[in-house]
């Protein structure tokens, strides 16, 4: 029995670092093409990534039970403050309950249109996650106004980037 448990719990920990490698090393680098994705806003709409062409595109994973998620939600709303015309926001909420983001979101005074709350069991397979590499949260990744990923930045770094526009 033990020997069952061993070899069992040795499947689960392959399984789980070749996921973790799978999607890390399969995801977009920075320089490419970022990985277009068409989902439906939380206001009911449709949306797809590449119309978002022409401007600088903040992608947010975050998580409504995560506690470096929650500490850095201001940091995002004073960027979109400061630069409404330069740069689109997009969160992503990583749930596996899709009613708790909704509240977190409105007190923080998420008044972004483009919006997701992405449901899933395991927050971080959600198929948008796993097109960027997304291993933890929160993550952002700042895309170009030509659709290229240009990386992930901290609000620093973006801030400090829209400035020079």
């Amino acid at each position: 029995m033990k020997k069952i448990f061993q070899y069992s719990f040795l499947a689960i920990f392959l399984i789980i670092i070749l996921s973790y490698s799978y999607i890390k090393y399969n995801a977009a680098s920075n320089g490419n093409q970022a990985p277009d994705f068409e989902t439906t806003l939380v206001d009911g709409s449709s949306f797809k990534l590449s119309d978002l062409r022409g401007k600088y595109v903040l992608l947010d994973f975050w998580g409504s039970w995560c506690p470096p998620c929650l500490k850095e939600i201001p940091e995002l709303v004073e960027l979109h403050q400061k630069y409404p015309e330069n740069i689109v926001i997009v969160t992503i909420a990583l749930e596996k309950n899709d009613k708790t983001w909704k509240k977190v979101a409105d007190k923080a005074g998420f008044t972004w249109k483009h919006q997701i709350a992405n449901q899933n069991r395991f927050v971080l397979m959600s198929s948008i996650a796993r097109k960027y590499g997304v291993s933890e949260i929160p993550s952002k990744f700042l895309i170009s106004p030509e659709g290229k990923l240009i990386g992930k930045l901290s609000f620093k770094e973006i801030d400090k980037l829209l400035t020079k526009l």
